[in-house]
């Protein structure tokens, strides 16, 4: 099976400007996430990013570095400039690697390539796990997924979903835990989707939830959604996350 890494490495951030470029323990995080792409089944791993900086740090260690437009609205706009550039067929997978996950496992991104390839009715793959902890189910920061019986994506959002009606009469805390998905932000494309999908305005469920996944789903498109078999850590999106990681780094390096 072919397929291709894309890991978008954006300078701007809110709450961590120059993110990609942060140190981890001596490598920079884009070049963990690159390291882990790389250890995946792909046959091509790209970076591509918006920032000079961000591109002269990464030709140090990746051959394959696009700058792309700033402009973007999404990440899945960015990655159909970067298929169009590099005249990739409509049937080709893509592998989106989000640039603040440094740890990914490689077999996760193996599993949603592969996943899509075998879901001809798909346009998109991605996967979820299971909430164990409750507080998560109506924490906005984690997404929840509802899937049919085919494993095909219902919706997503950040409320909890779904929303049980006894939670009027009960405490919420005794929310089911086996019911609810979290949704891990690994996804793989089918180039032909990603053509269509920047031909589509924003819809208002995309821009209430601010969940870009949601257009696809308005629009038609299936999105296949697989149980990760195991989890994914956490990726790094605040200064706390940053001296965590730091941290944690520092420990392993102590131990051995």
């Amino acid at each position: 099976m072919a397929f291709s890494v894309v890991i978008p490495a954006r300078f701007q951030s809110s709450r961590l400007p120059g993110k990609p470029l942060l140190d981890l323990g001596g490598l920079s995080m884009l070049q963990r996430v690159y390291q882990q792409a790389c250890k995946s089944d792909a046959s091509q791993v790209y970076i591509a990013t918006d920032h000079a900086d961000i591109l002269y740090h990464a030709k140090e260690f990746c051959e394959q570095v696009i700058m792309t437009r700033q402009d973007h609205s999404t990440g899945t706009d960015r990655l159909q400039e970067v298929a169009q550039y590099l005249s990739l067929a409509d049937d080709h997978i893509i592998v989106n690697v989000q640039g603040d996950e440094p740890f990914i496992p490689p077999s996760l991104i193996n599993q949603v390539a592969s996943n899509l390839q075998y879901q001809s009715h798909a346009s998109i793959a991605t996967l979820a796990e299971a909430i164990d902890d409750i507080e998560q189910v109506f924490d906005a920061n984690a997404v929840k997924i509802v899937r049919n019986d085919a494993n095909m994506a219902m919706y997503f959002s950040r409320a909890p979903l779904p929303w049980d009606r006894k939670w009027n009469q009960v405490d919420a805390k005794q929310a089911q835990k086996d019911v609810y998905l979290r949704h891990i932000g690994l996804y793989a494309y089918r180039v032909g989707f990603l053509h269509r999908y920047v031909s589509w305005p924003q819809t208002n469920y995309e821009n209430i939830e601010c969940l870009e996944q949601l257009r696809a789903l308005h629009f038609g498109e299936g999105i296949h959604v697989d149980l990760a078999p195991e989890g994914i850590p956490a990726g790094i999106d605040t200064p706390e996350d940053l001296m965590r990681v730091r941290a944690s780094l520092n420990v392993a390096v102590f131990e051995s």
